[in-house]
């Protein structure tokens, strides 16, 4: 090789030896730039292969991932219980829509996108001349695709469940409303007719009465119960009912009804009993009385309080003082903010004092008939009877056999107090 005073110091180098040395550095520098593209080269291709086999790893881990995730919906779906509830069928059509609007819609947007993610592969492959992606058996686009078309027959079948399950939980609610509903009217009617049919001695009638008020009482949480199940059908968008007439407000208004009807008919046999044995005064009076009592008694309690009390007396033409009445009503009270009608009837058979027996009505047939065995109208007429009382006796008493215009007061007073 030359040094650099063969080069220097010479005054005319040799021109072979210079080319020789140049033609030394060519051929270095020649092998240097071919290893250096070799590895540009290899690097390329390496890049490339790591690229798509970034990919190729990441389709067939999203691939897995999406098909177990269907898998694993189809299993929930295969195990799910309904209840015999709409409540139960609704919550599963209302999660069914929700997996609808939000995982399935997931689902799609990640299918398209590993379609993408494939054809990307497969054109970058064929791109540097790369055989085709084949994914790993059971990651393939046909199994990507069987999954999806078994998803879609799951959920067909799914929907399918859910609405047998709601037509079948929205009837059964039906018919639990209308056994609600028709035991209740049952119970009503029952009442009704117990009600209508009551006989027999005051005792035994209040003694039915207060049984009917206690067969009543359940109604109350039975029309709690008819309440909610209305409640329920409402939620379950059923307007009209299949198995029964009766709606909630229909059967609120019949109950209350009934209820004050027994309460009515258990006061009228209290008060019934409190008069029965109340011989000294006549029916009349004893009406008169009810229903003065009845017409101030406003509110239905049964009593009546110091004002309700003092107009009845003023009614029936009894005035006191404000002090006489004060002391009289404390002491008919006993202390109490009410006077109930035994008391009330009590207090007004003393103030009327008018004792009225069968043996005093026979004494005052007799007056009035002259000491006959029977009575003629113009009998009645002189005893200045008003027009009604003798139109009632002309019809009430049986003829006589000892006249033709006489009438057997004997034979009606037996029977008035047999």
């Amino acid at each position: 090789l030359l040094d650099v005073e063969d080069v220097c110091d010479a005054a005319k180098p040799d021109d072979r030896s210079v080319m020789t040395y140049v033609a030394q550095y060519f051929h270095a520098f020649s092998s240097l730039s071919r290893a250096e593209t070799a590895g540009r080269r290899v690097g390329k291709f390496t890049d490339v292969m790591q690229s798509v086999y970034d990919m190729q790893h990441d389709y067939e881990a999203r691939v897995a991932k999406l098909i177990a995730q269907i898998g694993e919906k189809q299993a929930k779906w295969r195990s799910a219980t309904f209840e015999p509830v709409y409540s139960s069928a609704r919550a599963h059509s209302t999660a069914f829509n929700s997996y609808k609007a939000t995982t399935k819609r997931e689902w799609t947007h990640e299918k398209v996108e590993l379609d993408t993610l494939l054809g990307n592969i497969q054109t970058k492959r064929v791109t540097y001349n790369l055989a085709p992606f084949a994914p790993r058996a059971g990651l393939t686009p046909k199994d990507l695709e069987a999954t999806w078309s078994e998803l879609a027959a799951a959920e067909v079948r799914h929907r399918k469940t859910i609405n047998q399950y709601i037509r079948e939980s929205r009837d059964a609610l039906q018919r639990r409303y209308g056994s609600e509903a028709n035991g209740i009217q049952a119970v009503l009617n029952s009442i009704s007719n117990s009600l209508a049919t009551l006989g027999g001695e005051l005792d035994d009638q209040l003694a039915t009465v207060h049984g009917l008020i206690s067969k009543a009482r359940p109604l109350e949480a039975a029309l709690q119960r008819l309440g909610d199940l209305e409640k329920q059908c409402a939620d379950a968008n059923i307007d009209e009912h299949d198995y029964t007439v009766y709606s909630v407000s229909d059967l609120e208004y019949d109950t209350e009804m009934m209820r004050k009807a027994l309460d009515k008919k258990a006061r009228f046999i209290e008060n019934q009993s409190a008069v029965r044995n109340m011989t000294n005064l006549t029916p009349a009076q004893l009406e008169e009385f009810e229903a003065t009592f009845r017409y101030f008694d406003r509110d239905d309690t049964n009593v009546l309080n110091d004002s309700e009390f003092r107009a009845a007396l003023d009614s029936l033409g009894h005035s006191f003082t404000d002090d006489e009445f004060g002391a009289l009503y404390d002491q008919l009270s006993c202390g109490s903010e009410y006077i109930s009608f035994e008391v009330y009837i009590r207090f007004m058979v003393e103030l009327t004092e008018d004792q009225t027996t069968p043996e005093q009505l026979l004494q005052s047939f007799r007056v009035i008939a002259s000491d006959k065995d029977y009575v003629t109208q113009e009998d009645l007429r002189l005893s200045e009877l008003s027009p009604s009382s003798i139109s009632y006796l002309a019809r009430a008493m049986p003829k006589s056999e000892l006249a033709d215009d006489g009438y057997d007061y004997l034979a009606y007073l037996r029977d008035v107090f047999q």
